[in-house]
């Protein structure tokens, strides 16, 4: 489970999101129409909005899995840290603090985020990147959301930012590829999020959060680091680095897991 719910994932983005002119509802080819002149307009070139768009139907499945959701956490802490953070898990993820200890400590310097909040965070949402990180084509995905009118804005915006992925070469469209809600890579981001925090740490040109662990450590420092986490302070809750952890995560006990998780790996 990479967020919570839908409801807590966007709750945090939707008073920011822009108004866009494609019309939720009726007929889904209408829409992609309206949305590729809307990524036009975005500077998305027609090649990427052609190959993007070339045979896209709705995906049911996607809708399912929505309207599935609740909003709401019915597990206590103590339930859900139990069955998200074992043995197993914490000594991998030591076994990740040493072996990426230089690369954890160079993003420290500059983002000023300890490597074991990164680590935990890490393993909370791919097992380091070995676990599911989802296999739906995420145009389908963000294009099926979109064209739903219940949040039309907020996925018509991640939807541009999806083509602007791969619009700026950072990945290829076969390689978008994701969650039930458009998250991608190995710390689960939305594309819009890719857009605004991506980092190109390994320094080859392109903010590759699937494959990179480079960029994907440094992307989930630099997100923390931009909403307000500061270094060497604490991050229990009540702690201003608990409430710069919202932008990861809304829910208090995903974040009372991280901190948790983190602890565990430094032995604390």
């Amino acid at each position: 489970m990479r967020k919570f719910s839908l409801a807590v994932l966007f709750g945090a983005i939707l008073l920011s999101t822009p108004s866009y002119a494609a019309r939720c509802g009726g007929d889904f080819n209408t829409f992609v129409s309206a949305m590729s002149q809307e990524a036009a307009a975005a500077g998305v070139s027609q090649a990427v909005i052609s190959q993007a768009f070339a045979g896209i139907t709705q995906d049911p499945a996607v809708l399912a899995f929505d309207r599935r959701q609740r909003g709401t956490f019915n597990k206590t802490f103590e339930q859900y840290v139990s069955t998200r953070v074992g043995p197993g898990r914490i000594n991998i993820g030591r076994q990740m603090l040493q072996r990426h200890g230089s690369l954890l400590a160079r993003i420290e310097q500059r983002f000023g985020v300890p490597p074991e909040i990164i680590v935990a965070i890490w393993g909370l949402e791919s097992d380091y990147g070995k676990g599911d990180i989802g296999k739906m084509p995420v145009i389908r995905t963000l294009a099926t959301m979109a064209h739903d009118c219940r949040r039309t804005e907020l996925f018509q915006g991640e939807l541009l930012a999806a083509l602007k992925i791969v619009q700026r070469g950072d990945l290829p469209l076969r390689d978008l590829i994701g969650a039930f809600a458009g998250e991608l890579g190995q710390t689960q981001f939305l594309p819009s999020s890719y857009i605004k925090y991506g980092v190109d740490f390994d320094g080859n040109g392109h903010v590759d959060l699937r494959h990179s662990v480079p960029d994907v450590l440094a992307s989930t420092a630099n997100l923390l680091h931009t909403s307000g986490f500061k270094g060497g302070a604490p991050y229990g809750e009540g702690t201003a680095n608990f409430e710069a952890m919202r932008e990861w995560n809304r829910a208090t006990i995903y974040r009372k897991t991280i901190g948790y998780f983190a602890d565990r790996l430094v032995g604390r």
